[in-house]
């Protein structure tokens, strides 16, 4: 068993002790008497009110239970249903003058639209990419997935394929007409070099001519010169994608406006996960999660891995910072916006060793051959489609 060390009303096991004394304490200035005064309150504050939410959150489970096996198969009276619900308090009236906001929240929620990733915080090195898969290269996605095709020669196995790269190319390009299409017509394909005139992009097209984008509002930064930038920063729908330019890579050298990359904003945000993708089980696995993120909010995190004869650290990306159209700097994040999910008092393992510590027998569903819950794919599809279809 952990040991444990009293700490005002509380036992804390010793790796968690040591793990805040050591080292969260004396990196925010805190003395450890007020933490754990602090710590003592809050948890015999807030113990007895998740108690109670947990026995109503049962009330209501015995409730709908019952309910169902007196009523199998599928609801055939909703209006009844519906009441029932609400007589056993589940559906609540809504309230009167209820409103919403997003003031002060993050743009990522509030603004921008795009996918979020769910990773174990136990692994340093997976919630590294995460955070950093903030941005990424819209050309190694193409080549290394199956988002293209194989065909007529396009195979990703082996080393660089060049037919495979040339698809990569004309993809991208396609891409950019569409999310920033250039003036009277003319494509990015045809483009020979990007610079920034007037505070307005302009792109030379083979032949000569000169166009701009067919809105102008979409160029929102660039970095280097504006004379010769290496990176074109457009904005579309509120998810920027940074076209690299640099002539001195293999993939910049042989294209005719120099571009060697095409990088979009991509994952917004991350939940760092103690829950479902991994189980934080006792004191040492928790601190193992609680120390990558510290190393996080502290910029220190790292991870060290080799690839054949290399190795490779993994740091936080910095922020990404870009010239405006008119001179002026614009700071993009860099990483993810990152959230974390504790362990939920209600889950099997929080409930069982609840149950263990009052000597309750406990409970299990199913066979014992089971290690995660299931969900039924089926009833998602239907979810969704029922909510696309009322959206």
């Amino acid at each position: 068993m952990t040991p444990r060390t009293p700490r005002h009303r509380l036992l804390v096991a010793d790796p968690l002790l040591r793990f805040i004394e050591d080292e969260v304490l004396p990196a925010i200035s805190l003395a450890s008497e007020p933490f754990w005064h602090g710590v003592d309150a809050i948890v015999h504050d807030l113990a007895p009110k998740n108690i109670a939410l947990l026995a109503e959150r049962d009330r209501l489970q015995t409730a709908l239970d019952d309910w169902h096996r007196a009523h199998p198969g599928p609801i055939a009276d909703m209006p009844a249903y519906r009441r029932f619900l609400e007589g056993v308090g589940y559906l609540q009236p809504v309230p009167h003058g209820a409103r919403t906001t997003t003031t002060n929240v993050d743009a990522e929620l509030a603004i921008q639209a795009g996918p979020q990733l769910v990773v174990p915080l136990l692994n340093a090195r997976y919630a590294l990419n995460a955070a950093n898969a903030r941005w990424g290269s819209l050309y190694d996605a193409l080549y290394g997935t199956d988002a293209l095709p194989e065909t007529d020669g396009a195979s990703r196995a082996g080393a660089y394929n060049a037919k495979r790269g040339a698809a990569v190319i004309a993809y991208a390009r396609d891409f950019l007409d569409k999310c920033a299409p250039l003036a009277a017509g003319a494509l990015h394909r045809d483009a020979t070099r990007y610079t920034c005139r007037d505070g307005k992009l302009s792109v030379t097209l083979r032949g000569g001519a000169v166009s701009g984008l067919k809105e102008p509002g979409k160029f929102v930064g660039y970095q280097g010169s504006a004379d010769a930038p290496s990176a074109v920063l457009l904005r579309n729908h509120g998810l920027h994608v940074d076209i690299r330019i640099d002539r001195g890579t293999p993939i910049g050298a042989s294209d005719a406006a120099g571009v060697s990359d095409v990088v979009m904003e991509a994952a917004l945000s991350t939940i760092l996960d103690l829950e479902d993708s991994v189980a934080a089980v006792d004191a040492h696995d928790k601190v193992l999660g609680y120390r990558n993120w510290l190393g996080i909010l502290q910029g220190t995190l790292t991870e060290t891995l080799v690839k054949g004869s290399k190795s490779i650290v993994r740091r936080l990306n910095p922020d990404r910072r870009y010239t405006t159209p008119t001179g002026g700097e614009l700071s993009l994040h860099g990483r993810s916006l990152l959230f974390v999910r504790n362990q939920r008092p209600d889950m099997a393992l929080a409930r069982w060793i609840a149950l263990a510590e009052r000597g309750e027998p406990l409970t299990v569903y199913g066979s014992l051959d089971r290690t995660r819950d299931l969900t039924d794919v089926a009833s998602v599809v239907r979810a969704i489609v029922v909510a696309i279809d009322r959206a």
